[in-house]
């Protein structure tokens, strides 16, 4: 009896997935008949990576089978007693096929086949099923175990049905070397794995096919109706396939499972009752060790841990649905390095505008997916990824998030959603560097709202979250640029970076270097040719954190007309805002407060150095020309530290700080310097 093994291999799946992307462009719900005659070379099976399985099915009809079958043993009489709530089949009662589908590859210690069950007596007569032939002991056990899991999930048929792949038996084959075969017989839902959905470059309109997507399928998740751009399209259809995921995984949460074992891979559409299927669940674990249902300690950690784990491989199934880039495995890589080397997963944007940058070939819909509704698909990623197992969303709460409800339904935001949207939309306008009026005070009134909001004023928290390193977004100063002047010296700013450092645990002393990449433009062509030399300005100073309070002043009409016009104006704004009906409920505070607690910055003497990687032939004139031009361009906090005096709103991506003449300075924690990545 030939058969072939299917081993998973990114090579293999590459080659065999362009077979099949050719094959699969407008149908996908059926396989791709590849029959095999004569002898087949292993070149050849990799090319095509099928499964040959004419000589089993003419082998299941012979009599030294059956014979095997029949025969009694103590391991087959001990298997019936393990596994007497599912049926056990004979290999007599299905007719092999000549092929299998890419989507259900197996592992090395498995084989599997597709086939019909043809005993007209069977409910299943008829139905196309899959076999799963489990060599090793680990397999065997993982297959025993999808069988065991129904027992806990018996109650609630329909919901198994829905979500899980569902096993109709077992074919138990003993062996006359003593270790017997064990065959798994499950439900057959599609020819693709959802790795292998996402890998077609026509996914999206071949899947809303398959899902048949109507006004009240998506209605369901809140839509409004079906069509529209790309992007709306994509979005509506990554809310239908999360949520019956989550759907899927708390069925199995509520019930004491974890899956343990969520990937693209395991994951398959059905196009009969259009749900997303998690799996055998071979690898289910229960949360307590000893299947009870205890309360213990102990028991509740386990549970925490376990639940924690699935949703972690929730996060990386949305990301990598949302992203087209991370089915690249080498930004994937970098992608769970990242998460690896312990950053917080709130500043995932930060590292995917870094990483594919603004002229990636998919055009960035994920990114615009991601940043639409305030930010809320950026939002939910770092909930399902964060770091502490005990900050991870659940299921329940995942299916209320903002990202997965459409425009029907009515979300009430909380107060972590809110402080999240405001300084998502701040930082996506900082972004379209079109500062007119409109938007610097726009950009001006998110701020004033953030620090309102600020979730850690006392000082403890800030020696906690302000060392790192952060990017400027905007400052609500004078802005000077190229454009409309004449200067000594063409100075073109790049990226400036704030680093901070805690110089001792025990004290509240930190360390700030501000760090300014910039080019000198020489040529006369500089408007369209901005090459030029580099160079790098640093300034260096330490600064004490206390506790402090920032104050908001009421001048007399009269004064604050003549001379605080723009401030008063945006407290006016403040004050009605806070004052109004959507606000008055989730803010702290009844009426607007006349201060604010803030973190005091008291600085010491300040160092300044600046380097060019190309000297500019000892002409001191051009560098000091140089230097006053970057004085004219930055903010003045930046070039002297001593000028920052307060930080009002803090926490693990945004950072605003505070200068002597009022203006703020908006950051985003940074990880990767443009200046000198490659």
């Amino acid at each position: 009896m030939a058969l072939y093994r299917t081993v998973p291999n990114p090579i293999l799946e590459s080659n065999g997935l362009a077979y099949s992307a050719r094959i699969f462009s407008t149908r996908l719900t059926a396989p791709v008949p590849l029959h095999f005659t004569g002898k087949f070379s292993t070149l050849d099976w990799r090319r095509h990576k099928r499964v040959c399985c004419s000589s089993f099915r003419n082998a299941a009809s012979t009599s030294s089978m059956e014979s095997q079958e029949d025969a009694p043993s103590a391991l087959t009489v001990c298997l019936e007693e393990e596994l007497d709530h599912v049926v056990r089949f004979k290999m007599s009662d299905f007719n092999i096929l000549g092929f299998v589908s890419i989507g259900l590859g197996g592992r090395a210690d498995e084989v599997v086949y597709e086939a019909k069950v043809k005993d007209r007596g069977s409910p299943l007569y008829n139905t196309r099923v899959v076999l799963r032939q489990l060599s090793s002991v680990q397999a065997q056990r993982r297959g025993k175990r999808a069988i065991e899991v129904l027992k806990k999930l018996v109650r609630r048929k329909l919901l198994y049905h829905s979500y899980s792949m569902q096993v109709h038996g077992y074919i138990s084959l003993p062996a006359s070397g003593g270790s017997g075969s064990f065959i798994l017989v499950h439900g057959y839902h599609g020819s693709f794995s959802l790795r292998h959905w996402l890998q077609q470059s026509d996914w999206l309109p071949t899947l809303e096919a398959t899902l048949a997507l109507d006004e009240e399928s998506v209605r369901k998740v809140g839509e409004d109706t079906t069509g529209g751009p790309a992007v709306s399209r994509q979005l509506r259809l990554i809310r239908i396939l999360m949520r019956d995921l989550l759907i899927g995984v708390n069925y199995l949460h509520s019930h004491g499972l974890a899956h343990t074992e969520l990937r693209l891979e395991n994951v398959h559409i059905s196009p009969v009752d259009r749900h997303i299927k998690v799996g055998t669940l071979g690898n289910a674990a229960d949360f307590c060790e000893d299947g009870s249902n205890s309360s213990s300690v102990d028991s509740m950690d386990r549970r925490q841990m376990m639940i924690a784990f699935d949703m972690r491989c929730l996060g990386f199934i949305m990301a990598r649905m949302v992203i087209g880039e991370l089915m690249d495995p080498l930004i994937f890589a970098k992608f769970k390095s990242f998460l690896t080397k312990g950053y917080d997963p709130s500043c995932l944007r930060e590292l995917m505008l870094e990483t594919l940058g603004r002229s990636s070939p998919y055009g960035n819909p994920g990114l615009q997916i991601l940043d639409r509704n305030w930010g809320a698909g950026w939002h939910l990623l770092s909930l399902l990824l964060a770091m502490k197992p005990s900050q991870r969303i659940s299921c329940l709460d995942a299916l209320r998030h903002p990202f997965l409800c459409g425009p029907r339904w009515r979300v009430v935001p909380s107060m972590d959603i809110i402080r999240w949207g405001l300084g998502s939309t701040a930082t996506r306008i900082s972004e379209e560097y079109i500062y007119r009026q409109p938007q610097r005070s726009r950009l001006a009134h998110f701020i004033d709202l953030m620090e309102m909001l600020n979730p850690h004023p006392k000082p403890k928290n800030w020696l906690e979250l302000l060392p790192g390193k952060w990017r400027l977004l905007y400052c609500t100063g004078k802005h000077i640029g190229l454009t409309l002047r004449q200067p000594p010296a063409r100075v073109l700013i790049g990226d400036v970076h704030l680093t901070v450092t805690r110089e001792s645990k025990s004290k509240a002393k930190l360390s700030f270097v501000s760090d300014i990449g910039f080019s000198i433009m020489t040529g006369q062509d500089w408007p369209h040719n901005k090459a030029g030399k580099n160079g790098r300005l640093q300034v260096n100073s330490s600064f004490s954190l206390t506790a402090g309070r920032r104050l908001y002043l009421k001048q007399d009409k009269t004064t604050e007309q003549k001379f605080y016009l723009g401030s008063s104006s945006s407290e006016e704004a403040l004050a009605q805002k806070f004052t109004g009906k959507k606000w008055r409920k989730i803010t702290p505070f009844k009426e607007f407060p006349s201060s604010l607690p803030a973190a005091k910055l008291a600085s010491s003497d300040i160092d300044v150095t600046m380097s060019f990687d190309d000297p500019l032939n000892g002409d001191i004139g051009m560098a000091k020309n140089v230097l006053q031009e970057l004085r004219t361009q930055i903010p003045p906090e930046i070039f002297d530290l001593s000028k920052l005096v307060c930080g009002t709103y803090v926490d693990s991506r945004l950072l605003v700080l505070r200068g002597v003449n009022g203006s703020a300075l908006l950051f985003s924690r940074s990880f990767v310097d443009r200046n000198t990545a490659s």
